[in-house]
């Protein structure tokens, strides 16, 4: 569980499962797109046999194959369609949480074997989650920010009490943040620290969600990012500001993205050559496997696309020279 990948379920014509098992992966992670599977309301919203849903065969193909191959999946979920938040944007947050909540429900209704779910992805930039009002690096919040956070601290709660009512062995992933390389988002230390329902109280998780791009190799004893970053060497202190703010059981860290690219820059990815690259991957998989709170580290992309070459493997599937790398991490 400590390796974990996202990445497409074929590559060249061919199932990618048994590289992700060569590889020792033990988690492969899926965005569920709700706007993309039910394009009008369902009549019963919590039963996956509803007429209006149109499940994904790609995810069924992945919970398969990955049970097949000795794996577990984590579904994240994201994206509103048109008749749940008042015909806007897919970014925009439900009117209603509880119709994101019963759409969770249904999906771990249809794949009873998933127990790892995410509510939303990188709700901490505006390009990816609204209605948000992006901060500066440093001071409080304004009334208009602070709708974001308090928006999906009251998504989180909703969802975290319908998925463990359906079965308390469901881990929620919440926060979810983006390292904040860029302008247009709340800046992780603000989002945590004004994440809190409408009676101010924090909102229920299991597992704390982050995406550690960073733009130097990995170690858990560097100084403080810049601007407001919180890349992997900044976890420590991260950790502690989450510890500060949600009191109780400490929150283990989902890592879902991280990745080093070759030749290409994009996301805060910082472009390195292969031998860099295979320096940041051990260090990076070798402070997840001895650090205990760290409870998985995802690799954004096992693939070769158009805009990454960050992938372990070409867009044809075959292995690159991170792949032997990453499968010895």
């Amino acid at each position: 569980m400590k390796k974990s990948i996202w990445g497409p379920t074929e590559a060249g014509g061919k199932s990618l499962f048994p590289a992700y098992r060569d590889l020792g992966i033990g988690l492969f992670q899926f965005d569920l797109r709700w706007y993309r599977t039910v394009k009008d309301r369902p009549a019963n919203p919590t039963d996956p046999a509803d007429p209006a849903y149109a499940w994904p065969a790609e995810l069924d193909r992945a919970v398969a194959e990955a049970a097949a191959n000795g794996m577990q999946v984590s579904i994240r979920i994201l994206g509103t369609p048109r008749w749940a938040n008042g015909n806007r944007n897919a970014r925009f947050v439900p009117d209603n949480p509880g119709d994101y909540a019963d759409f969770a429900v249904a999906t771990a209704k249809r794949y009873p074997s998933v127990r790892l779910w995410s509510v939303w992805g990188e709700p901490n930039r505006e390009s990816m989650f609204g209605p948000l009002t992006p901060s500066r690096v440093k001071g409080p919040l304004n009334a208009a920010q602070q709708v974001a956070p308090h928006n999906y601290a009251l998504l989180l709660d909703t969802t975290y009490g319908a998925l463990k009512a359906l079965n308390p062995a469901n881990l929620i992933i919440g926060g979810n943040t983006f390292n904040s390389t860029g302008t247009r988002l709340i800046h992780p230390y603000q989002w945590i620290k004004y994440l809190t329902l409408p009676n101010g109280s924090r909102p229920r998780m299991d597992l704390y969600g982050h995406n550690p791009f960073c733009y130097r190799k990995p170690t858990l004893h560097a100084p403080p990012s810049p601007m407001g970053r919180v890349d992997f060497s900044d976890l420590p202190r991260f950790g502690k500001a989450i510890d500060r703010y949600f009191p109780g059981p400490q929150l283990r860290f989902f890592l879902a993205e991280w990745g080093v690219d070759v030749g290409t820059e994009i996301e805060g990815r910082f472009r390195v050559n292969f031998k860099t690259q295979a320096k940041w991957i051990r260090a990076g998989y070798r402070i997840a496997r001895n650090w205990n709170r760290i409870y998985t580290l995802g690799w954004v992309r096992a693939v070769d696309t158009d805009i990454s070459t960050g992938g372990l493997m070409d867009q044809f599937g075959n292995p690159k020279r991170g792949y032997n790398v990453f499968k010895g991490a």
